[in-house]
């Protein structure tokens, strides 16, 4: 299991500071961190700054699980806050991605989002500052005894108040994520974009298409290829496009 550290403020994250009643733990796990650790971009905010999907292993006497997401080595006195969401279900043992902003999500139902650091009751997608070393963002999930009675305006002193009271079990996953030098091309894992070899997943996210960038062709799926007036990729050298995979915008 990932360990949690303090971050710039060597304020200790939520996971070390609440100890559940019973010496259980959760496993987890998420199609967004790659198996080298890495965040995909398609979450951040040079992506399309979706929430990231979750599953871990389910309790049975669990009324509810908390979801707190920190980045500790963001500047400031404290850790940065990217997603607090409480009230789901016991019964669910995964979250989807690209769940709505907004204090009820209906994607999760009597669920409850509380405020990020930017103020916003759902994700903030990743953005630390060009050149940086990566960031590391620790997803720390609760099971609890009970569901929570608190506001969407809840703060994270308060939540965590309440967690040290009524955790069954807890367990934390690290994504890692740097940001590029800029829009233009990159490698993985700075790159904007989920990119594979699966077609379900192997496109420009929102933000590229708008700054003008193409899709990749089927050669290179680290780095966008350059494609013609109609939306045709063409493969680096100038060869023709695979007829197999007519990629258009």
């Amino acid at each position: 299991m990932a360990q949690s550290h303090p971050g710039p403020s060597g304020q200790a994250l939520t996971f070390a500071r609440v100890t559940p009643y019973q010496s259980l733990s959760l496993a987890m796990t998420s199609d967004a961190v790659d198996v080298d650790g890495w965040m995909s971009a398609e979450h951040s905010q040079t992506g399309d700054a979706t929430s990231p999907p979750l599953a871990w292993s389910g309790l049975l006497e669990a009324e509810s699980y908390a979801l707190i997401v920190e980045d500790p080595d963001a500047p400031g006195e404290s850790a940065s806050v990217h997603w607090m969401l409480w009230n789901i279900p016991g019964d669910l043992t995964a979250l989807p991605a690209d769940i709505p902003q907004g204090p009820h999500p209906a994607a999760v139902p009597g669920a409850v989002q509380g405020a990020n650091s930017r103020g916003e009751h759902g994700w903030l997608g990743m953005a630390p500052p060009p050149g940086s070393a990566p960031h590391h963002y620790h997803f720390q999930l609760f099971a609890l005894d009970r569901k929570l009675e608190l506001s969407p305006e809840t703060s994270l002193a308060k939540l965590v108040n309440v967690l040290k009271g009524c955790a069954i079990a807890k367990g934390e996953l690290v994504g890692r994520y740097q940001a590029a030098g800029g829009i233009g091309d990159a490698p993985a894992p700075a790159r904007t974009g989920a990119y594979g070899v699966d077609p379900a997943t192997d496109h420009a996210t929102r933000a590229e298409l708008a700054a003008g960038r193409g899709p990749l062709d089927s050669g290179d799926i680290d780095r966008h290829a350059p494609h013609d007036d109609e939306g045709v990729t063409r493969p680096r050298g100038g060869e023709a496009p695979d007829p197999k995979r007519p990629f258009r915008l």
